[in-house]
This record gives C-alpha cells, structure tokens and sequence, in this order.
C-alpha cells in the first residue's frame, strides 16, 4: 500500500505560519526565485517516518513536548507580529544602537551573528519574506549533552535549540520595533529561508561534508533563525574566510561514515537550480525520526569540540607538506 508522506507533499506551512495573512497595503515582500528549492517541515518528517513506538517514547521526555509546543508557537509569533512593525520610515542603524542590538542578542543566549542581502534562490519555492537584508542568528546546542548522541537528552537539546532560537529572534525583533525599525523574525523548525547558505554568504561558516553550517567556535552544534529588515546600512559580509573546511571535509569523511543510513554524500550532488546537495534527505529521515534525533553527524564532527585554529594550522601544514 503506498503511503503519503506530509512532508513531501505539504509544501507550505499552515497559513497561520506565513506572513500571508499579516501583510498591510504598503508590504512588499521579496517572493522565492522560481527555481528555489522546496522546503522541508521537520515536524512533518518526524510524523511521516517516525514510529508510533518512538514518538510516544520521545512525548513522556519530560520538557520535549513544551519545546515543540513552544516552537511552532514561536513560529507563528514570527508571522503575526509583523503587524507590529511601525513603518516610521527609520532605516538607518547607528553603530551604538547595533552594539546594543548584538549585547541583547548575545545576552539571550545567542553566540553569532552576520549580515547579508537574502538571495531570491535562498528563499524555499512559494515563500516570500518582509524585508531582503537579513541578520542571521547562530545558537550553540551543548557540547556535553551532543556527546551522548543518539540519546533522549541529545534530542531534547535540538529541540531546545530550535525553540530558544525562535523565541530569541522574535525578541529581537521586537527589540528593533521598539526603536522605530522594521523587522519580520524568521522562524526555527520550518523557516521561510535556507538557512545554511543564507548564514554562510553572512561569513558565520560554510556548509560541510554533512550540509551543515560549520562555524568558527561551535563547528556544526548550531541552530540557525534570523531576522529580515529593511535597515540599509548593515555591515553586511564581503568576504568569507571559512573556505578551507571544504577542503578539510574532503579529507575526514567521519560523518559519512558514521551515518547510520549512508545518507551523506562522499562527493557532493548538484541539483537541478545549481545548489549542491550533501545528504539524501530521505535516507536521514529514518533514524532522525526514531532514533532520537540521531545527530551523530555532528556528534563525530571535529569541528564540533576540537580548536578551530589548531585544526586550521595542522590542515594547512599537512597540504604544504604533500605539495
């Protein structure tokens, strides 16, 4: 009997997580390149090839259920209070108003951020955004508690990540409304945008051998949201210098293979709008949704505990010796 999967075949959120409902006369949102991909809801792909067993299981864990509860709540925080904004026309974010934004960020948990412009191709098929200029937000999940991946502790922490996150970058969001400033906070769990090439063209990282952003200071233990507006002077990223963990990448391999369903890519895919792709998604689905998150791609990742530079510098002195 052939069974319909939700997540591949809703493609877009219920309407009261979109900003389609929410959007005033004078809105113009920046709408998804025709050829961008399509989204992914994880909540729907938990249900599709999740276990009634495992699900169960995963709703008795104390405090998992006010997280998802609490995320998609927060997702549609992120559509409804655009209706906040205060159209005061202030567009311009002098320097101690930013280094007061970034504090407040940072003073709720969040460890990096960048700034770009969103390509059209980032943003997934049939959604559009507020406001094309983006800050994009990176919030560590705990290094102790990924160790002990695939566990019930593990997968609440993605699920705390992906709730804190959401919640945060409506706060900001807020934050900037307070002051006159546009803003639409772009949710966690099913977001309007890629986030991962979004968050690199911003300098935070590169995607690595297992599509996740790899940062500076957490490598992949990051959950990643952001916040659109229409301020025109962000310090927007010109360069990213993070372009050697490709490389580095191409010469571990541990997350390929530590994959439980060889769903990592050893040479890298193209898809048909041009963008790369790293897993078989449909592959990963399986133990992500019963075995507790899985994560052991980012469990074995030695960007996930070792010291960037020191991986940087032994990297860098093996390629020098072999040329």
């Amino acid at each position: 009997m052939l069974k319909i999967r939700l997540s591949e075949t809703i493609k877009k959120a219920p309407w009261f997580f979109t900003i389609e409902p929410y959007l005033r006369q004078q809105d113009n949102p920046v709408s998804s390149h025709p050829e961008a991909r399509e989204p992914r809801i994880v909540p729907l792909v938990i249900m599709d090839y999740g276990s009634v067993r495992s699900r169960l299981k995963q709703m008795r864990y104390e405090g998992l259920k006010d997280y998802l509860i609490g995320t998609l709540w927060e997702m549609h925080i992120s559509a409804k209070s655009i209706r906040n904004n205060p159209y005061s026309g202030e567009k311009t974010l002098d320097a101690e108003t930013r280094a007061e934004l970034e504090a407040y960020a940072k003073s709720l948990g969040i460890a990096e951020i960048g700034y770009t412009k969103v390509n059209p191709h980032h943003i997934f098929r049939g959604f559009r955004i507020l406001y094309g200029n983006a800050m994009v937000f990176a919030i560590e999940m705990d290094k102790a508690k990924i160790k002990g991946a695939p566990n019930m502790e593990s997968f609440k922490e993605v699920f705390r990540t992906y709730y804190q996150v959401g919640l945060t970058v409506n706060k900001v969001a807020e934050w900037l409304r307070e002051r006159g400033f546009n803003a639409h906070a772009g949710p966690a769990g099913g977001g309007d945008v890629n986030y991962i090439p979004v968050a690199s063209v911003a300098g935070l990282g590169v995607a690595g051998q297992n599509g996740l952003l790899i940062t500076r200071d957490n490598g992949p233990r990051v959950r990643l949201a952001a916040v659109y507006t229409d301020i025109e002077n962000l310090p927007f990223s010109q360069e990213n210098p993070h372009g050697w963990v490709r490389d580095y990448c191409e010469t571990c391999n541990l997350c390929v293979e530590k994959c439980p369903a060889d769903a990592i890519y050893v040479e890298t895919k193209t898809l048909a709008d041009g963008g790369p792709a790293f897993i078989d998604h449909t592959s990963c689905a399986g133990p992500f949704s019963n075995d507790n998150g899985c994560t052991l791609c980012i469990k074995h990742c030695p960007f996930s505990y070792a010291d960037y530079d020191k991986l940087k510098a032994r990297f860098e002195e093996k390629h020098e010796k072999k040329t």
